[in-house]
């Protein structure tokens, strides 16, 4: 996929392919949520804090959006961009788009208006669906903001918090007989990158490749017919797409959705719903153990816990399931890419903490030098490399975007990730570093993941992120920031000596240390290492 031009759905024959070998099927989140209601009209869809959203509601609320979005006579394959909270009304705005015929834009909630306008003018969506009043602003507002920005003929959309307003799903164009559009291979949705520096790049999605994805994860946590889902990332993104938006309406199973992440909150929904599933980045579980700490839940409810995003920390996640007796999952892999490899509930401890998981065979991984972007070329697979991948989980590309899809795709057609990976003998896959996320010191290139999962084992840090600190003798040098766990924060010598007692590379060792209340959060919920990055090139610039 080079650009807007190119077809707008799934290769034919790849798709051919993926349903032959039943990777790939026909259902649509539209037809399930129209299927859910008839047969179970009064169970639970989402459960909010205070309330809880019916399948009847949400079929009805999916319908009422698709009647106003048609009174806009907007032509199809049309973009209308999302930026609501995680709510039933972001998951209803999502199926009303999706039964128009038009492609859905999906913007968090916490992205700024620099990145609102950009995202429009890239898509040329000419709809936004919002909150009348969000954020300390209305949607009048906003709209003007936008056109100031330079966003032209922008129509917008007021939708209510379904959970204040549960009667508005009855309104006028509720009982649209709406034209469900029966196309799993087609292009539904394009969000951005959760990307940390500059302005994010648009994803194209199809539905069948979160179907795929939530087939991976119902074997991988052995998924049974009582599940009951509680997503932290929010639903525009990768990871809270398939947890919350497919995974739930495939099985039919309620998710506990949170407007806001909040970690005393989580835990309190995790017990009071007896929660089986649950999903989240490092930093959101880690963030739920510190709190775990000060008040204990039962969490015994607990199945499944599925995270990734950034690297897992051996030591918390084994923590974690100890103190849950849940199983700590997860996929390698990109809003991009999908899944390359996972873990499994059949997976020791070592296997499930200690590496990404067997790389799965239908996604075709390839290792290339980086170097020289030539496929390495293990007669196994084994080896040490770039992964590249071909398969039923992988996007589009990138909408609009040639020098992009230039980067993310081989001339053959690979689609690559920007880590460096070793997988063994047996197919498992461990991230040693990032082709962007190196430190390059005296010549020497250290990787940032690494020196963090080695920090983050000292037990007064929650959270901390490795950045370079340009220098001018050994080109860059490391420094270490930290969010602190409990309220004495540990010192760089601590650090220093910590890590020399676990017989760390002195190396490794942060040279720069800075103690933050908070560390900074991309769109996603991750770490914001390119804003640290340029605090610590603030702080600690080379005289010119």
């Amino acid at each position: 996929m080079t650009d807007k031009a190119a077809s707008l759905r799934a290769d034919p024959a790849a798709a051919a392919r993926y349903r032959q070998s039943g990777a790939w099927a026909d259902d649509t989140v539209s037809g399930l949520v129209a299927r859910h209601a008839v047969e179970k009209p009064d169970a639970a869809a989402f459960i909010l804090p205070e309330s809880r959203y019916s399948w009847r509601q949400y079929h009805r609320a999916a319908n009422r959006i698709a009647s106003m979005l048609a009174s806009l006579d907007c032509p199809k394959d049309s973009r209308v961009a999302v930026v609501l909270p995680d709510g039933a009304a972001v998951h209803a705005a999502l199926v009303g788009i999706e039964r128009t015929g038009l492609v859905a834009v999906g913007i968090g909630s916490r992205a700024g208006k620099a990145e609102i306008a950009h995202l429009l003018k890239k898509t040329e969506a000419r709809v936004l669906i919002a909150h009348e009043v969000m954020r300390g602003g209305t949607l009048t507002q906003l709209a003007s903001d936008l056109s100031d920005m330079g966003v032209a003929d922008l129509q917008t959309l007021a939708v209510p918090d379904l959970a204040e307003q549960p009667d508005w799903c009855d309104g006028a164009g509720s009982d649209l007989v709406a034209t469900t559009q029966d196309d799993p291979d087609r292009l539904f949705l394009i969000n951005s990158t959760s990307g940390t520096t500059g302005m994010p790049k648009c994803v194209m999605h199809t539905q069948n490749r979160w179907f795929y994805f939530h087939k991976l994860a119902a074997e991988a946590g052995d998924f049974a017919k009582d599940e009951v889902f509680l997503g932290a990332v929010p639903a525009p993104f990768g990871f809270g797409l398939w947890t919350s938006h497919f995974s739930p309406v495939a099985l039919g199973a309620p998710t506990v959705l949170l407007p806001k992440f909040d970690a005393a909150l989580a835990l309190e929904m995790i017990e009071r719903e007896r929660v089986t599933v649950l999903c989240c980045v490092s930093t959101q579980f880690i963030m739920m153990l510190n709190t775990q700490d000060v008040g204990a839940r039962d969490l015994s409810s607990l199945r499944s816990m599925f995270t990734g995003g950034e690297a897992v920390p051996y030591h918390r996640a084994a923590e974690f399931e100890e103190v849950t007796g849940a199983h700590v999952l997860q996929f390698y892999g990109s809003n991009e890419t999908g899944a390359l490899s996972r873990t499994t509930h059949r997976d020791t401890r070592e296997r499930r903490l200690k590496t990404a998981g067997r790389v799965i065979e239908e996604m075709e991984v390839r290792l290339f030098d980086p170097a020289i972007g030539q496929d390495i070329g293990s007669d196994d697979g084994s080896g040490r490399g770039q992964p590249g991948c071909r398969g039923p989980a992988t996007c589009l590309g990138y909408w609009n975007d040639v020098e992009a899809n230039a980067r993310l795709f081989t001339d053959d057609g690979w689609m690559l990730m920007g880590d460096i990976v070793e997988i063994d003998d047996e197919g498992y896959l461990s991230v040693v570093g990032r082709t962007s996320e190196f430190i390059i010191r005296g010549g020497k290139n250290l990787s940032a993941p690494a020196i963090e999962a080695e920090v983050a084992t000292h037990p007064g840090v929650a959270i901390c992120a490795a950045v370079a600190v340009p220098d001018p003798v050994f080109g860059e040098r490391v420094c270490i920031f930290v969010e602190p766990r409990g309220t004495n924060a540990p010192t760089l010598d601590e650090i220093t000596d910590h890590l020399q007692q676990r017989g760390v590379s002195r190396e490794w060792f942060p040279e720069y240390f800075v103690v933050m209340d908070e560390l900074p959060r991309s769109s996603g919920s991750k770490v914001a290492k390119g804003e640290l990055a340029e605090e610590a090139k603030r702080r600690w610039a080379i005289p010119a």
